[in-house]
Order: structure tokens, then C-alpha cells, then sequence
């Protein structure tokens, strides 16, 4: 019997946790659709579960935006697998490029929802911090050589311009306002990056600074 009973709570757990699953990618599918953040029974509708259901899951539209958040930190955080670091210049810049493109490609529905609702609450403005450091620290990472060329401030300056040039909104105005293709919208990226960064160590050695085509 208390085989059976367990068995019976763990199913109730994932179908209580797919129910979950689904009425996050409701939200995120309906923010994708439309920038207006949508209503509870916009989202239980989509997800095909009842109002009753998304508020038994989470204790308001703050909570599932919240974990909304986290689902797309983790998912863009495996999606943004670290390659070619100690590749030639050209490389790096494409490969952070192309990953950065992705996220903001896929993510830039959820992230609006969430910079207009960061006043609302300190978790909030915790995940999009969070999320601004994770892209500072990959930028970092992959341009380590040029940026160790510079003097502290100047590498400060460097970063801040190089996460501003690849921000959210800057793939929004290509792709939306300028009505570029992802590929032309990575070529525009690259080039700025190229332009903006230092010169590579020669250290780095014979294609360290094949000119970006």
C-alpha cells in the first residue's frame, strides 16, 4: 500500500510539474505573439489548463514571470555553449556573435516583459542583473587577449560598449526597425566588434588578426 501510495503522489508531482511547464511556454509563446504581457486567462487558455489551474502553480503573474526567467536563463545558458576561446580573432567574433544572435533572436519577447515589470519587484531586477553579468562575462572571455591590452578604465569603457552594442534592444532595431536578416543583422554586430576592439597580441600568432570579411 505505501508502494502504491507513492507512486500515486510522484505521478500527481509531474503531472502537476508538466502542467507547469506548459503554462510557462504558454506565456512565452503569447509574448511572442504579442508584447503586451498577457492575462492569466490568456495564458491558462493557451497552455489548455483552467485560470484555477496556473494560480494553484504559481500565486500571481509576477511568480510565473519570475520563473519564466529562470526557465530562459537555464535554456540560453545551455544554449550558449562556450567554443572556439582560444580560436583566432575573426572566429571568436563570429562565434559570440552567432550565440548572442540566437539569444536575442529567441529570448527578446520575455526579456521586454521583464524590463517593463523590473519595477515591481527586487527579484526581478536580481534576474536581469543576473542575466546582464552572464553576458558581460562572456564577452569578457571570449575577447580576453585585446582586452588585456587596456589600461583598467579603458577595458571598463570596452566591455560596457561591447555589451551596448550587442544588447537586446540593438537586435531589435536591426531586425524590426531596420528590417535586417539575421545573417545581416551578425554582419553589423561583427564589424562594430571588430572596429571597437583592440588590436590582437601578436602573441596570439600568425591568424590572430585575419581581417574579418
Amino acid at each position: 500500500m505505501a508502494v502504491e501510495s507513492r507512486t500515486v503522489i510522484d505521478g500527481r508531482r509531474l503531472r502537476s510539474e508538466r502542467t507547469r511547464q506548459h503554462l510557462l511556454e504558454a506565456y512565452i509563446a503569447l509574448l511572442r505573439d504579442n508584447p503586451r504581457p498577457p492575462t492569466a486567462s490568456q495564458i491558462a487558455d493557451r497552455a489548455g489548463y483552467s485560470v484555477r489551474s496556473l494560480f494553484e502553480r504559481f500565486p500571481d503573474l509576477l511568480a510565473l514571470s519570475l520563473a519564466a526567467a529562470d526557465m530562459a536563463f537555464a535554456q540560453a545558458h545551455a544554449q550558449a555553449t562556450i567554443r572556439n576561446l582560444h580560436a583566432d580573432r575573426a572566429t571568436r567574433i563570429r562565434t559570440q556573435v552567432e550565440t548572442r544572435a540566437k539569444t536575442c533572436e529567441d529570448w527578446l519577447p520575455l526579456w521586454r516583459a521583464l524590463i517593463l515589470n523590473q519595477h515591481m519587484s527586487s527579484e526581478l531586477q536580481q534576474r536581469i542583473r543576473r542575466i546582464r553579468e552572464a553576458v558581460l562575462a562572456r564577452i569578457e572571455m571570449m575577447y580576453l587577449p585585446e582586452l588585456d591590452t587596456l589600461e583598467a578604465t579603458v577595458r571598463r569603457r570596452t566591455l560596457i560598449a561591447l555589451e551596448a552594442i550587442t544588447d537586446f534592444e540593438s537586435w531589435a532595431r536591426m531586425r524590426e526597425a531596420a528590417g535586417l536578416s539575421i545573417d545581416e543583422s551578425c554582419t553589423v554586430w561583427i564589424r562594430a566588434i571588430d572596429s571597437l576592439l583592440p588590436a590582437t597580441p601578436v602573441s596570439r600568432g600568425p591568424n590572430s588578426q585575419r581581417p574579418i570579411s
